[in-house]
């Protein structure tokens, strides 16, 4: 015992620890579901609030995004969503908060629809249909453990075998995966996403770690006072920075349509192996009840990549193009030539138009 009193040494798995890991509070575990979910649904809000705010914005031409009210009222609102999420991982397994980030993608194609009045696609419904039933899956049959994270338990984990041979393959991974990326210079959707992947199981670690302890702390247990705490905020911070800075980077070289889903299915089945390894959430659980988890997450995956699936863009007009209505010198009363409608012809006609025209003004 005087070992476990230590703050430093590792803690011996007693039957008082494994009480703590075995306990299973329904109250605490149906706490973070729902915390998890409304913060998803805020989420969804606050970017089509965000989306909204660009829009008119872009419109009116004027200031710009940043100096709009509402623009910052969904950057608030996110991060109180944001907020919620990490709060949930205090709660509930982190192999079930991760999937039920599809929640923000239903939520954010109901919104899009209702309030953005973009259309309703066969796509959407069936997409809305199967991540909605996965979702119900994964809540059904995820691990309903409930673990007490303190600053002991975190450290025992942290230097257990199977956990330091799970991080040293992953920085082998992303040391070639980055390698490849940087030197390279190979730019494919799969390589940037996977760099971002294995940041987030870090990041997964790190959140509920910390979320645990503070959890644990609130309720009358100090955890703040261990430097296991701080490395682990230290490693939150550093896992997000870097997996914000090649999440944008993706942004940028691919469409949206294609990292969303993406991301969506590598960060999920990242965080579900970080939680399978780290916290062992899976330890004890029946064979029924894996299959049909990880059925639940393929629908959601499934459901999520139809909904993000060529998504209705904003077609901006090409400014070299001239509408035949809006030639110089056509009245729009006149009525179009049947030779015009061939779009052949049309585009001929037009050039030849735009040639006599230049023609005279030479002469």
């Amino acid at each position: 015992m005087a070992n476990s009193s230590s703050p430093y040494a590792a803690p011996q798995l007693t039957s008082a620890h494994q009480a703590e890991i075995l306990e299973n509070p329904l109250r605490t575990y149906l706490l973070g579901i729902i915390i998890s979910i409304c913060g998803n649904v805020l989420i969804s809000i606050s970017l089509n609030i965000q989306k909204y705010a660009h829009v008119r914005q872009a419109q009116r031409g004027s200031k710009p995004y940043y100096t709009s009210l509402m623009w910052w009222c969904g950057v608030v609102l996110m991060g109180v969503g944001e907020l919620g999420n990490f709060a949930a991982y205090g709660f509930a397994p982190a192999s079930l908060i991760a999937p039920l980030g599809c929640v923000s993608v239903i939520a954010s194609a109901v919104i899009s629809v209702v309030f953005l009045k973009e259309t309703v696609r066969a796509s959407d419904i069936v997409g809305g249909t199967l991540a909605i039933t996965g979702t119900y899956l994964l809540v059904t049959f995820a691990p309903h453990t409930s673990t007490h994270i303190t600053a002991h338990l975190v450290q025992y984990y942290a230097i257990s075998w199977h956990f330091l041979l799970y991080l040293f393959i992953e920085v082998i991974i992303f040391c070639i995966l980055l390698y490849l990326y940087k030197m390279r210079k190979v730019k494919h959707i799969v390589i940037v996403m996977l760099l971002v992947a294995l940041l987030a199981s870090l990041t997964v670690i790190s959140v509920k770690a910390v979320s645990g302890m503070i959890t644990e702390s609130i309720k009358g247990q100090l955890q703040l006072i261990y430097p296991i705490f701080y490395v682990m905020v230290v490693v939150m911070v550093a896992s997000c920075a870097f997996q914000i800075k090649f999440l944008n980077q993706a942004m940028k070289m691919f469409d949206a349509t294609e990292v969303v889903p993406i991301n969506f299915v590598f960060f999920t089945a990242s965080a579900i192996l970080a939680g399978i390894v780290f916290y062992q959430e899976f330890e004890g659980l029946a064979l029924l009840n894996i299959f049909m988890f990880l059925f639940g997450c393929l629908l959601s995956f499934l459901g999520v990549f139809l909904i993000a699936r060529n998504r209705p863009k904003i077609k901006q007009q090409d400014r070299n193009f001239i509408a035949m209505d809006r030639i110089p010198g056509r009245r729009h009363t006149d009525k179009v030539q049947p030779e015009a409608k061939n779009p052949t012809y049309g585009s001929l006609a037009a050039k030849l138009m735009c040639n006599r025209a230049g023609q005279t003004d030479d002469s």
